[in-house]
């Protein structure tokens, strides 16, 4: 825990209390980082999943209780200055970041058929460009000599094909490039940068048609949990894997498609 005193972890896309964010904070939490997280809301809710509007004032104080800082704001990540409001957020109330995961994420169903210019635009703005610009604005912003770490939520677009999410696949696919060149430009910041693909994970979409079929394609006999992509990404923030970046990490049970 001394070693952790004073780190300060960014969770972006945190809206549902039974999402992959809110997993990542509560694990972090546990470990003593404080956490800035983002959520938006009007996301969330026009999604079939959907959400209370107090989820997230819900979270905070559930992590507070766990005797660290907590901050949050509500962000739409859409924006160009959102990287900026971000990052002098968490300055003024926390100090300067340790740590970014860029969980937020666009996601609808579409294939060669409907999609649209518009429909690409909503998904590139989000697992792109705000992954992007956030990473290289929390590069900018950081000031010291090691212990950077930057991790990126894929969803293991090259372990096979993911018909029907086309621009997510093609979008969450950028990732793992950007991923890859960022941690080499980074490494001298003392910074590491990895992806990780959480599988399908139960958060609350899953209909119980789903869960029946996903079933046998994983080998342990259970859906992923958002706790068990949390604990892999609390080991990749942590002091002993300092020597590990530019890595896409499939932490999803042996999930075989």
């Amino acid at each position: 825990m001394d070693q952790l005193k004073g780190k300060i972890a960014i969770i972006t896309g945190v809206s549902r209390l039974k999402g992959i964010g809110a997993a990542i904070c509560r694990e972090l939490a546990e470990s003593g980082y404080h956490i800035f997280f983002t959520y938006w809301t009007e996301y969330d809710k026009k999604m079939p999943w959907s959400m209370k509007l107090d989820e997230p004032m819900k979270l905070k104080e559930e992590l507070i209780a766990k005797g660290i800082k907590v901050s949050c704001m509500e962000l739409d990540l859409t924006q160009y200055d959102a990287p900026e409001q971000l990052i002098n957020q968490v300055s003024e109330q926390l100090g300067c970041p340790d740590i970014l995961i860029n969980n937020a994420a666009y996601s609808t169903n579409n294939n060669y058929s409907n999609v649209t210019a518009e429909e690409l635009d909503q998904h590139y703005l989000i697992n792109v460009r705000a992954t992007t610009l956030l990473s290289s604005k929390f590069a900018q912003g950081f000031d010291k000599k090691s212990g950077g770490r930057i991790v990126n939520l894929t969803s293991g677009q090259f372990q096979g094909p993911m018909p029907g999410e086309l621009a997510y696949a093609t979008t969450k696919g950028a990732v793992d490039a950007l991923t890859i060149t960022l941690s080499a430009e980074l490494a001298p910041l003392g910074i590491t940068v990895n992806a990780v693909n959480p599988g399908p994970t139960d958060t609350g979409w899953m209909t119980e048609e789903i869960k029946k079929d996903l079933m046998p394609m994983f080998p342990f006999g259970r859906i992923g949990k958002p706790s068990d992509i949390a604990k892999t990404i609390k080991f990749l923030v942590s002091e002993e894997a300092d020597w590990i970046t530019g890595q896409i990490i499939h932490s999803e049970g042996g999930f075989k498609r």
